[in-house]
């Protein structure tokens, strides 16, 4: 997540006849740099040479015995080698969790058909293993299958099976119930968490064993961990991360990615590092130089575009200059992976969050301004990478994938509703408890706590005055069904009026995402963390009810009594109505722009998070998720009724 510097190539030492350095002048920047501190990529090749890789595919590499290393050739630079082939990794991220499986084939298709020939992923252990102990590669998170399919397509594979992913996602991809010990410390080797990424990996790696390029599988490098440097807690945590994956039977070369200033701090012995970086300027290998002068540069993620927060703005990223820097790479051979190729999207609770002095959650759109759209869309920076990487193919590139067709469909208003406090009942047993227990620390899902989505705490009250709380991210505060103020990370007192009879104090905590970046994902629990007082006297004898908005919990609504929708309705409350998509469902994008903050769940299914605050203003809706005729929308509004629902074939991020 950071700044990067640009390269700076420069003729091999054995051919200057003084103790000088001969520069090149690159053409994104004018001035000409000194060698001193800049990396040195040996022999200058022709500017655009031509590879063929046709008979280096997991289609036609039968014969497998060296899989993906390093070599160097006398006064030529550092090259990767497949096979004992002269190798340069054109890859692309896809993350299949954040693609509807359906839809896996199609982006994997695009990915080959625009010249690349590897595709990465992270694994989220968090979706992996959403209790402890209880493991999910089922449906969409069948990583075995994603890995094969591309294999089938002809593509290698890079897997960043973290345990810590960042990737925008809730706490950086670690499952929430590790928060529930302060004791634990994460990403360190601290015992707890070594003993749980254990399991992880005693459950994950076998999986992944057989995918290795010299089983027949298509997985040619693993990665360590993820931008560890920056972090750089505990100086033999890495080490430790890379004994685990050899221990396991894991034998493809193994990888660390960094942001360019952290390389040194991240690096781990016996392990290639690799860098990240936004754009490429003077002095954006120096570190990297001074770890490893003797292997080939690969940058783990070039990034071609940015993610969005709430209440920021959208992020977009110039075509020509992600085409000009992968240009560059070819140029001087150097290895890279497009981040993202595809994005996709933070379906459900996935999405994480970022805190520089104000808590911001990441929107449900993880669109990226990559070079596919969200919903797989070709792009300007597609055709240009495209056109690029033809040109320095000796092979044709396949055709290109039809585009999958959208549709705007009839707009529709929800009929009924219900509200939030006639669904309780629908609820799983509430936890009954002296004091408030936080999200993850509530004895529900086999003791591994909440992970996602809403908590109520509800106390009957018989007097007034200030109300305190810490509340994480966004409460709202009621008495009874009436809304009297919002609790969060800014503003945790609030003013109860004198009550002439008892009423329920009830506070509905969201979580908004756990930060996914830095040292504060150490202290992300969420709801309320700590007592609630009025007047300095803390309150006792606390329901707490679990909103985790799984399917179960919508199957079990259809029963309830819902009530016709009024002209308007204040505070939470579930809305349904019916989208009716014909008989062959299509793509689509919700537009809710007269309602303010909620959920949208299709089916049953999560599509994520709408806010007024923008930038985002529609949410993809894949066709896939569809049934032919009549639809299910449920709307989870928390704070006014809007009206209509509208659809439309263009996003509006």
């Amino acid at each position: 997540m950071k700044s990067p510097p640009l390269l700076s190539p420069c003729l091999s030492w054995k051919r200057m006849v003084g103790v000088f350095f001969l520069p090149f002048i690159l053409p994104a920047f004018a001035p000409r740099f000194k060698q001193e501190g800049s990396l040195m990529l040996g022999t200058a090749h022709p500017p655009q040479p031509r590879f063929n890789w046709s008979h280096l595919t997991p289609l036609e590499l039968k014969n497998r015995s060296v899989g993906l290393g390093t070599a160097s050739t006398g006064r030529g630079k550092p090259h990767f080698t497949l096979e004992g082939h002269r190798f340069l990794i054109c890859g692309g991220s896809i993350h299949y969790f954040r693609v509807p499986r359906e839809y896996w084939r199609d982006r994997l298709l695009k990915l080959k058909a625009c010249g690349f020939n590897t595709v990465t992923t992270y694994v989220p252990w968090n979706l992996h293993e959403p209790e402890r102990g209880k493991f999910d590669f089922s449906g969409n998170l069948d990583l075995e299958a994603f890995v094969l399919m591309a294999a089938e397509i002809g593509l290698w594979v890079i897997l960043r099976p973290g345990p810590y992913i960042c990737s925008e996602m809730d706490l950086g991809g670690l499952p929430s119930w590790l928060l529930q010990d302060p004791r634990l410390l994460l990403r360190t080797t601290n015992k707890g968490f070594t003993e749980a990424v254990e399991k992880y990996f005693d459950h994950l790696i076998p999986r992944v064993i057989p995918l290795q390029y010299r089983q027949g599988g298509p997985v040619i490098a693993v990665q360590v961990e993820n931008e560890y440097g920056s972090f750089n807690k505990d100086k033999t945590y890495m080490p430790y991360l890379h004994k685990a994956l050899l221990r396991r039977g894991i034998v493809e070369l193994l990888l660390t990615s960094d942001g360019e200033k952290n390389v040194l701090s991240g690096h781990t012995k016996g392990v290639l590092a690799a860098i990240n970086l936004q754009k490429v300027q003077r002095n954006t290998f120096n570190q990297l130089h001074k770890v490893q002068r003797d292997k080939p540069l690969l940058v783990m993620e070039y990034w071609v575009g940015w993610f969005d927060r709430w209440g920021d703005k959208h992020h977009v990223k110039d075509a020509k200059e992600v085409e000009h820097a992968v240009s560059e790479f070819i140029k001087y051979e150097i290895s890279f992976n497009v981040y993202m190729f595809h994005g996709g999207t933070n379906f459900g609770f996935m999405n994480g969050a970022t805190n520089f002095g104000k808590h911001t959650g990441i929107v449900t759109s993880y669109d990226y301004d990559a070079v596919l759209t969200e919903a797989g869309d070709y792009t300007e920076k597609y055709f240009k990478l495209q056109k690029l990487l033809e040109s320095v193919s000796a092979a044709p590139l396949p055709q290109v994938p039809k585009l999958t067709p959208k549709a705007v469909y009839p707009p529709m208003r929800p009929s009924l509703y219900l509200p939030l406090w006639d669904a309780l009942s629908y609820l799983n047993e509430p936890v009954r408890s002296h004091q408030p227990v936080n999200m993850e620390n509530l004895p529900i899902n086999n003791g591994s706590g909440q992970s996602y989505g809403f908590v109520l705490y509800e106390k009957s009250i018989c007097s007034g005055g200030r109300l305190c709380a810490h509340a994480h991210d966004m409460a709202q505060v009621f008495l009874d069904e009436t809304m009297i103020g919002i609790l969060n990370e800014n503003n945790q007192d609030l003013h109860i009026p004198e009550l002439r009879d008892c009423r329920y104090l009830r506070i509905l905590v969201e979580n908004q995402g756990r930060v996914n970046f830095s040292w504060q994902i150490q202290n992300e629990q969420k709801g309320i963390t700590g007592s609630v007082s009025i007047n300095n006297s803390s309150l006792e004898g606390f329901t707490i009810y679990s909103l985790e908005m799984k399917m179960s919990f919508f199957e079990r609504l259809r029963s309830a009594t819902w009530k016709p929708v009024p002209d308007s309705h204040q505070g939470p409350a579930f809305y349904r109505g019916t989208l009716k998509a014909g008989p062959s469902p299509k793509d689509t994008f919700l537009s809710l722009l007269n309602w303010n903050y909620g959920f949208v769940f299709i089916n049953g299914r999560n599509l994520g998070r709408y806010w007024n605050i923008g930038p985002q203003q529609t949410l993809y809706l894949p066709g896939a998720w569809l049934r032919p005729e009549d639809n299910e929308v449920i709307l989870f509004e928390k704070m006014l009724s809007g009206s209509d629902i509208k659809s439309t074939d263009k996003p509006m991020l």
